[in-house]
């Protein structure tokens, strides 16, 4: 399949665009089932919810502090992970994987790259690594040790200058990405599944196993506000919109909550309820805003994506291909394609005027879980 010609091609940068945060589903530990779905594993709870400063033990191989060789920057950037123990890049037009990275401490379930595309952080457990990307380098040149089950959500601030990280150990954590160490830690009472970081930069919303979503104000170090949208209903993704308008979180029962907030407001003390959307009659494991602020992309244990038109909330496209469930997705700068991943292991590229499939990324052997896209311009 060739994708539909556009004035500007499929994928091209654009513009600089802010990180997003990518949170999950907490998995188990073990490959157990070669990829198979399955239940969600329960978690121990924590006790309160506490921020605590403490050094974390980062490994380096690289010496950030040192100059760093200027590289080119690549236009498009995709990978894909999961349960084969690998990371796999691939150029996005063609479908075609040249460069793949063994992670052989456990399965990858989250995947986040640096604004600047530099770096590739991969998730697991209980590790985070980082992998350069425009080198053949195999080794990972930094690793972030501190949590001690699943990590489940990795991002970076807009500048790369840190990252957080979210573990179904109960705790959310804040990482000095050059000096290295978790410079603070966030106690939930229940092991997180997904975390996002405002747009604002100050403020990190997290959701767990228990049902809560809690912000945690960075600033002042501890939790600004709690939601309990549908008691002991597990939170699975929370997304913000890009402007910081919209908050949408979405739950083992196939819901999406979605909450107004005041636009370039320094905090989010303040919800307003917007929409309850009975997104899926099953789980729904990621849910994404597109950075246009026009369209919600629902992924779900039954198969298939789909996009909600945000005015109104009307399903605009239902996207089917997938064999099994879809656990990631990732839209482009421009909101014209989505990436997502499966247990089905592959990936796939979709049009989302369309609905329509144009690639098929294959290559995993076990399921893949999480994906990651930076097709946005990079300033020199």
């Amino acid at each position: 399949l060739v994708p539909r010609a556009r004035a500007s091609g499929p994928l091209r940068s654009r513009r600089r665009t802010r990180a997003g945060a990518r949170g999950g589903p907490r998995r188990r530990s073990s490959d157990a089932g070669g990829g198979s779905d399955s239940e969600f594993a329960l978690g121990e709870a924590g006790d309160k919810d506490s921020a605590r400063g403490r050094a974390g033990r980062v490994e380096f191989v690289h010496d950030f502090r040192a100059p760093l060789v200027p590289m080119p920057n690549p236009s498009v950037v995709l990978a894909t992970a999961g349960y084969d123990h690998t990371v796999r890049f691939w150029e996005a037009t063609r479908g075609i994987c040249y460069r793949t990275l063994q992670y052989a401490d456990s399965q990858v379930n989250k995947l986040e790259i640096t604004p600047d595309k530099r770096y590739l952080a991969a998730a697991g457990n209980p590790h985070i690594r980082l992998f350069e990307v425009n080198t053949s380098n195999p080794q990972p040149v930094a690793s972030y040790d501190g949590h001690n089950g699943n990590v489940t959500a990795v991002g970076f601030e807009k500048e790369g200058r840190w990252m957080y990280s979210g573990s179904d150990d109960g705790t959310v954590k804040i990482w000095d990405v050059r000096a290295g160490g978790h410079q603070r830690e966030y106690e939930s009472r229940g092991a997180v599944t997904t975390a996002a970081l405002h747009p604002n930069g100050t403020e990190l919303i997290s959701g767990d196993e228990n049902g809560n979503i809690r912000v945690w104000d960075l600033t002042a170090g501890a939790c600004s506000c709690e939601l309990v949208p549908d008691v002991g209903v597990a939170i699975r993704s929370v997304a913000i919109a890009n402007d910081g308008s919209l908050v949408v979180a979405a739950n083992s029962a196939g819901v999406c909550y979605v909450w107004k907030l005041q636009r370039g407001a320094k905090t989010t003390a303040h919800f307003e309820p917007l929409r309850k959307l009975q997104a899926h009659d099953a789980y729904v494991l990621k849910c994404l805003l597109s950075p246009d602020g026009r369209l919600l992309a629902t992924a779900s244990s039954d198969k298939t994506v789909k996009l909600w038109n945000l005015d109104g909330f009307t399903l605009e496209r239902v996207l089917k291909g997938h064999q099994r469930w879809v656990w990631d997705c990732v839209f482009s700068v421009d909101a014209a394609y989505l990436v997502t991943a499966s247990s089905d292991a592959s990936a796939r590229l979709w049009d989302c005027a369309s609905g329509e499939a144009i690639r098929i990324y294959s290559g995993h052997h076990k399921a893949a879980v999480c994906c990651a896209l930076n097709d946005s311009a990079v300033d020199a």
